[in-house]
């Protein structure tokens, strides 16, 4: 079948999947292979006085214990940061060392303390219990708000500041403050969450010791950029000696970037073993060492005029990066601090954040990964101002929003919108959610005693902004066509977009093209798979390289058929001559074009063109949503009645695809705003949610039927048009969310209330609220 950019297409990957003829890491078994089992700390935060591997050692089907002395001995080094940042009296940000087994001291709860290698996991699991560690407890640093008066963690860290990092004009900001009719401030706290995927971690370690290279099979967004890493700063060894397999992944949301200690011990152990290494994460263990993303504390304040117009935004987070710096724990305190400015004209904006260490696991992105955050705190800002104003919630947003003839336009927080129609989002959106007839729906709630709100939240997202897509378009000698791309899917649709796109171009048949990824052997590069950016990205670099292999088909299509190549158009998948009925189709030229005696003179051998995209610029996705909640005051309990939602991705390549990406990132929004929640005691450092009995997960049943809707702006940025749409629901959905639950309760005089809203925790906001 042949495709347009737009339909609806279903997943053309899905019915393997369905069958169960997926291939994850798990499902591939290599020859000799081994099983490792990590053994961690059972502490927050503790000096290792003695470790004794030998009764381990001596167990049945051991091979080889590894610990933190053991990778001392080696000159190996640990992935950098992603960003370059600094502390306060601009010295660089304090990198603590971070082997993927400790030798001297743990530093969370399921840090990395041996590496116990045997013939069968249940052998390495027994011996890893003869381990005999000596621990002896350090007080751990948990709390956010106090990590900096607390005990240095690091030397050379005395106030457990890794870094500190401020963005806009301070002076600009308290210019607008001091001329302001009316501040609103705000304090909140963004909960620490995780990504708890279907499949959990997993990596295969082989070494080759013929052609001294390493191979990696893991579950990763990012296979380039890991063998990159892992190559230059780990191992040290030239990047064509490392090769990473990403086979199917089964969800990531940014939590696999690649980067876990267990690829450098599967990889290292299976050199020094000359045997490959198998480990997969145990749910608790994925739990307690996934990266977490989110764990912020903000202070927020607003300035207004008189008529509700914005003046200023000043807010200061505290961000939680856990024990260590990995490559993503700068993503979501700094990566993405422009969205603070919204979808509005406010002038002067200037944010302050402070990265701290602590005994928690270290973060890294999660969907959204700082997008979400500053919505979150930007939408919850502008409605309490709204009720302090005195003003409609909907209409101080529209007095605020920048129109759509002002393009394009540099806000006061580092984005410059190249497009969109954010008045036509949020107009659409209110009345699809009948934001006007809502005070009735709340009146007759309120007779059955039920507690009525809705909630708004404009959003933007920037993407596509870093490193660039690279994809291979080969024809081969029977006209079908492989497609190679540098991206990889962990459940994005990727062989049907990539499928859409070029059928689109081409004129072919999806079932004459395949679609491949996740061999770093296949391609020079790949900028991976994150922050909504493979439609854009890749997409793009499909659609060019489609071009360049129409335009290099020319001379043959034109030798083809006697013509002049001055006088060939290529349309709908064929070659046509200007004015006649002749044609040849564009897989016939690819056939002809493997036979020599079938090509111009000078033409070079087959049909087929490697391209790299990258856009320069970034895009911005945007919409709005509107949710209306529903609250039992006797349990707590919040129900969401309604959920409407009008999305600008740009150019739609798969409506069907496009609506399950929104569906999944509101679904993660329900998620962080009612149940999910990481916890550590305070005093021991313990996690206290490391299973799915502790850890809610969102269910179907505490979600309803989406209203879906569309504004496409096409942005001129890039050759499809695309802006990108992965991360578009989550970044929307805990504003719309959490305004509603606060609107619900509102009546009796509550202004706020943190995520997660579980029943408990609305139910005592109810309950002090009537004491009061």
């Amino acid at each position: 079948m042949k495709y347009a950019l737009g339909q609806s297409v279903p997943r053309t990957e899905d019915p393997r999947l369905l069958r169960g003829e997926g291939r994850y890491v798990d499902d591939i078994h290599l020859p000799g292979e081994t099983h490792a089992f990590v053994l961690r700390s059972p502490h927050a935060h503790a000096r290792i006085k003695r470790l004794d591997t030998r009764a381990a050692g001596q167990m049945p089907g051991v091979v080889a214990v590894f610990t933190g002395a053991d990778w001392a001995r080696e000159d190996f080094g640990q992935h950098p940061p992603s960003y370059v940042r600094t502390r306060r009296d601009g010295s660089p940000l304090h990198i603590p060392p971070h082997p993927p087994l400790v030798a001297t001291r743990a530093m969370f709860v399921g840090d990395y303390v041996a590496l116990v290698v045997a013939e069968t996991l249940d052998q390495a699991r027994d011996a890893a219990e003869r381990v005999e560690v000596d621990y002896e407890t350090l007080p751990p640093v948990i709390d956010s708000a106090t990590a900096r008066g607390a005990p240095a963690l690091w030397e050379g860290c005395a106030d457990n500041e890794c870094f500190f990092f401020t963005l806009g004009d301070k002076g600009a900001v308290d210019a607008a403050f001091a001329r302001a009719d009316h501040v609103t401030t705000l304090a909140l706290t963004v909960n620490r969450i995780t990504a708890a995927t279907i499949e959990p971690r997993a990596v295969i370690g082989e070494y080759d010791r013929g052609g001294e290279r390493y191979v990696l099979y893991a579950g990763t967004q990012r296979p380039h950029s890991l063998r990159r890493t892992l190559a230059g700063q780990v191992f040290k060894v030239p990047e064509n000696r490392v090769r990473i397999v990403a086979p199917d992944v089964g969800g990531s949301f940014g939590m696999k970037g690649g980067h876990h200690p267990e690829c450098h011990l599967a990889m290292w152990a299976a050199r020094e073993l000359g045997r490959p290494v198998r480990w997969v994460a145990e749910r608790t263990e994925g739990m307690l060492s996934d990266y977490h993303d989110r764990d912020q504390v903000t202070e927020a304040e607003l300035a207004l005029d008189s008529a509700g117009k914005f003046l200023g935004l000043r807010v200061r987070n505290i961000c939680n990066i856990g024990a260590y710096v990995d490559p993503g724990s700068m993503i979501s305190p700094t990566g993405h601090l422009g969205g603070l400015a919204g979808l509005y004209t406010t002038p002067a904006i200037h944010v302050e954040v402070s990265a701290v260490f602590s005994n928690k696991a270290p973060i890294g992105p999660y969907r959204g990964s700082g997008r979400p955050e500053a919505t979150y705190v930007l939408e919850r800002l502008i409605d309490n101002a709204a009720r302090e104003m005195g003003i409609d919630r909907a209409e101080i947003r529209a007095r605020n929003l920048i129109p759509a003839d002002a393009m394009p336009y540099k806000t006061g927080l580092t984005y410059t919108y190249d497009c969109g129609d954010f008045p036509a989002n949020m107009k659409s959106v209110v009345a699809a959610g009948d934001y006007a007839g809502f005070e009735a729906r709340r009146a007759e709630a309120a007779k059955h005693g039920r507690l009525r709100g809705i909630g708004i939240a404009n959003f933007v997202e920037q993407t596509a902004q870093l490193d660039g897509e690279t994809l291979g378009l080969q024809f081969d000698a029977s006209g079908s066509v492989t497609v190679l791309a540098g991206s990889i899917s962990h459940g994005q649709g990727h062989d049907t977009m990539y499928k859409i796109v070029i059928s689109d171009r081409l004129g072919i048949d999806d079932g004459d093209i395949r679609v491949a990824y996740g061999d770093t052997d296949s391609l020079p590069f790949g900028g991976g798979t994150y922050a909504s950016r493979t439609a854009i990205l890749g997409g793009s670099a499909a659609a060019v390289a489609s071009d360049h292999v129409i335009e290099k088909g020319m001379s043959i299509a034109a030798h083809l058929l006697e013509a002049s190549e001055t006088d060939i158009a290529f349309e709908d998948g064929d070659y046509r001559v200007a004015g006649t009925d002749r044609a040849v189709s564009i897989q016939e030229v690819a056939r002809a074009s493997y036979n020599p005696a079938s090509l111009p003179p000078g033409a070079e051998i087959g049909l087929h063109d490697t391209t790299t995209y990258v856009a320069g610029v970034p895009t911005f996705p945007n919409g709005c949503h509107v949710c209306e909640v529903e609250i039992d005051p006797d349990t707590g309990k919040t129900e969401i009645i309604r959920y409407s939602v009008v999305d600008d991705v740009g150019t739609v390549i798969n409506a069907l695809t496009l609506d399950g990406q929104i569906h999944g990132g509101i679904g993660q929004a329900v998620g962080q705003a009612f149940t999910e929640n990481i916890v550590y005691d305070d005093e021991t450092g313990q996690m206290m949610t490391a299973s799915f009995q502790d850890y809610g997960m969102p269910r179907a049943d505490d979600m309803c039927s989406f209203d879906m809707q569309n504004n496409p702006v096409p942005t001129k940025t890039n050759p499809i048009g695309a802006k990108g749409a992965g991360e578009a629901g989550n970044v929307g959905g805990l504003g719309a969310i959490m305004n509603a639950v606060v609107d619900a309760l509102s009546p009796l005089g509550i202004r706020h209330i943190d995520m997660p809203a579980t029943p408990q925790r609305v139910w005592r906001a109810i309950r002090d609220a009537k004491a009061v």
